[in-house]
Formats: structure tokens, sequence, C-alpha cells
């Protein structure tokens, strides 16, 4: 009987435990790169001192972490404890996902879960989540009425992505036979701030205005898809070069005046870069209506569309920075075959730095990602085969999918900022339903089901589990 009512007393300590004020902070032991918080100290000690004014949040508990861009001192400093039992915690925070064996049942859990498109990689995930009866918020899904998102990294992906790159392109062309000024350049995490690794850019960019570029890699186009923060970001490094921005449409006119300076033997420098941005209308067109491309229509539809940016755009793209949304159910971007047959060609791609991290996704040939420490792989279209080095034929391919953690304090910061808005009301929610509409909507899992708004997934995993037997069968 005594042990009996110690189990109901433990069961009933465990069904209260959603909503009671206490927030758990993961310490990000799946990557050995993650540096990031989703709270920094000064915002704990805020929300610790709004408590007193009602906003739920009674106390902070940390796990201890030595790579924690913010040592735990400062936590403590703050008024939060360190501990690595986060069984008194009604929410637990983090970034990235937590090891199985991490998820406490009858919680709520944030962080970038990659569940709701049914990665494969990540339904053991969702099943242990939905068996222990965790409510899960995705940060990725928190959006307002405008369908913005509301807590997210920001530019920081953009800007690392951009630096990394640039840096892998010195590397590349030096392999083909050229020496650029890129190759002065350390990768993002190398330098002590974003603002070190800008005044590094910056410097790439005189020595380009002062000597210039090989006339043989050029015109050097940089092309961005996409406007959003991924895009800007990346935009607002390659803006500290010498540069200039041309339409899609001008592209072809711009290979035909570079044709005099790209003659074999040619002694001619270039002292500049190009940047083309390009927008849905640029790279997609209605099946029939090609006249005409109405954004609202293709999302609502998108069967209906094809891609044109292996027309278009791809034939004079050195580089593309792809930062597009994706989901199944849209045309892709840039098929194999199309990329092959560019290659075919003459085509002057020499590198692609995926934001997105959708395999096999907007980019067919994006199969795997790349991490920090090797951040490229090399994809040589003609045979079909990927290689880890840099040297031989092929595009250079770059899929790191936790850029933003090279700029872990700055990115911590900005991701605190937003993330803070919103723990009050995660940190005493015990009723889903009367919680602000965009925190419901960013509700994946709770009670042990999936929520309305995803209940798709099953279905969806079912598609992704038969495409996946199917090329197994069809290499």
């Amino acid at each position: 009987m005594r042990k009996y009512f110690r189990l109901s007393q433990e069961s009933r300590k465990r069904e209260t435990m959603l909503g009671n004020g206490v927030i758990g902070i993961l310490d990000e032991s799946s990557n050995k790169w993650e540096r990031r918080a989703p709270l920094t100290p000064a915002h704990c000690a805020r929300l610790l001192l709004q408590s007193r004014n009602g906003t739920g949040v009674t106390r902070i508990i940390l796990q201890p972490s030595t790579r924690r861009i913010y040592h735990d001192g400062l936590y403590e400093e703050a008024g939060c404890e360190i501990s690595d039992d986060l069984s008194e915690c009604g929410l637990i925070l983090g970034i990235k996902k937590p090891k199985l064996e991490m998820v406490l049942p009858n919680r709520a859990y944030g962080f970038f879960s990659h569940t709701h498109k049914a990665q494969k990689e990540n339904m053991p995930l969702l099943d242990k989540i939905l068996a222990e009866k965790v409510s899960l918020f995705d940060y990725e899904l928190v959006d307002g009425n405008t369908k913005k998102r509301l807590i997210a990294f920001g530019k920081f992906a953009g800007r690392a992505a951009l630096i990394d790159l640039l840096r892998g392109l010195g590397q590349r062309y030096l392999s083909l036979g050229f020496s650029t000024p890129f190759l002065s350049l350390g990768q993002s995490y190398m330098y002590t701030s974003l603002a070190a690794a800008k005044t590094a850019v910056i410097s790439v960019g005189e020595e380009i205005a002062t000597l210039g570029l090989p006339s043989g890699i050029c015109p050097l186009v940089f092309v961005f898809t996409g406007s959003g923060d991924g895009s800007t970001g990346a935009q607002e490094i390659f803006k500290l070069l010498p540069h200039s921005f041309v339409k899609p449409s001008e592209l072809p006119e711009l290979f035909e005046k570079a044709k005099d300076c790209a003659q074999p033997g040619s002694t001619k420098r270039v002292f500049q870069v190009y940047g083309c941005v390009a927008t849905h209308e640029d790279m997609f067109e209605h099946k029939t209506n090609k006249e005409v491309f109405d954004k609202s229509d293709y999302y609502a539809h998108p069967e209906d569309y094809t891609s044109v940016f292996h027309e278009r755009i791809t034939p004079y793209a050195s580089v593309i920075v792809n930062c597009i949304y994706w989901e199944k159910r849209f045309p892709r971007l840039l098929s194999t075959q199309q990329l092959k047959d560019l290659v075919s060609k003459g085509c002057p791609l020499v590198a692609i730095s995926d934001l997105t991290c959708d395999m096999g996704g907007s980019i067919e040939i994006v199969n795997r990602t790349t991490t920090i420490d090797s951040p490229f792989f090399r994809y040589d279209a003609v045979n079909d085969t990927y290689h880890d080095n840099m040297d031989g034929e092929g595009i250079l391919c770059s899929v790191v999918d936790n850029l933003p953690t090279q700029f872990a304090r700055e990115a911590s910061v900005h991701f605190g900022g937003l993330l803070s808005q919103f723990v009050g009301s995660l940190a005493c929610m015990q009723d889903l339903t009367k919680l602000p509409a965009h925190l419901q909507r960013a509700c994946i899992a709770h009670g042990g089901a999936l929520t309305p708004l995803y209940d798709y997934i099953p279905s969806l995993r079912n598609s992704v589990d038969d495409e996946s037997e199917l090329s197994s069968l069809h290499p």
C-alpha cells in the first residue's frame, strides 16, 4: 500500500509538472559545435525579475556546460540554478533536438525539431515525444498574422554561410589554378565576433578593388534565391565586397560584354563581383499562362508551375546561395538532370551554398548535410559522384545545418530576445487552447497525439518511406 501511494504521488507530480513556471535549459550535447543558448544570462535575469509581476517564470535550471558560449557562473549570477536534473521543470528549452533519453514525460519542450516535414531522420524523436505525452513547440512554426516567423536566428545563417563560402571559393579556385584574395579569409567561427569577421571581408574586398580578380573566373556572379532573412544576411556580407547588382534578365548581356576579358591568355583583371537576387517570379512560371506570375496562386497550386531557373539564371551563375522555403509539393529549383545538362554545356557554376538543408529538396543533388569542421563536398555532375575533397571536376557544395552557432554570442542575444517574449506563456501553460494563436499553431504534439494542424505527418511519413524504398530498388 505504501509503495502504491508513493507511485501515485509521483504520477500526480508528473501530471502537474506542465505549466509549473520552472524552465529548464538543455546543455546541447548532440553536436560539439553547438554553443548557442536559447536564453542568455541577461534574458534569464529579466525573466526572473519579471516573475514578481506574474510572468509565470519562477525558476530557471540549466544543465551544466563547458561548451556553451555563456559560462555557468554568469547564469548563477543571474539567479539561475545549475543542475543535470531537469525533472522539476515543466518547460524545457533547447536549440537543437535533445537525445532521446533526455526527453522527460508530460513536459513542454521548445526547440527546432525538424519534424513537421516528416524528415525520416527525425521520426524516432517524434515517436518518443508522442509516447511520453510531450507538448512539442517548434520555434520554426511560431508565426504572426503575416505568417512571418517570430522566433528565428534571423540573418546569422546567411552571414555565416557567405563568409564560409568565400573561404571555400578561395581554396576551390586555387585547385583550379587561380589565386584570389578569398584565400586569406577565415571561416566564420575563427573570428571573435561578427564585426571582426566583417572587417576581414572588407579587407578581401579592398584587395579585389586594388588588384582585381583573374579574368578567367569572371564575371563572378553570386545568385541569391529568395528575399528572406537568410538571403538578406548573405547579401549583407556580399555587399562588403566591391560589387554591382544585376537583374536576372540582364545576365546574358553581362556575359556577352565579358567575353573579350575572358579570352585565353588575357591578362586583364576584373575589380568587382556581381550579385543577382532571384525571386519566385524569376525562378518559376505557370505551365500554361507564362506571361503572368501570381505568387499567391503559386503557393496555393504549386503543381501548376515549373522551374525555369536552369534556363534563365543557372547558366550564368558562378555561385548559388539557396534560401527559398521548399516542401515536397513545390517544383524543384534545380534537378540533377538539369544540372548535368548545364555542366555539359560549360556552365560556370563553381559552388552552391544551400541554407535550406532540404535533402533532395529544391536543389536535388543535396543529399547530405555538412559540418562546420568539414563544410564542403564536391559533386561531379559528369560522373554523378560525390567527393569529400576540393581537387577534381565538380561543384563545391556547403550544407551546414547549424550555421548561426558560428556567431554564438550575437546569435543567442538576438534569438533569446525574441524567445523571451513567449516564455512566460509557455512556462505557465496548462491548457493549450488558452495560449495565443501563434503559439498554438507551433505545437506539433500534445498529450500523446499530433495536433490537428500536423495530423498529416503520418501520411507524409509513409510517402517518404515509400520513396526511400523505391530509390533503394532503383538506384
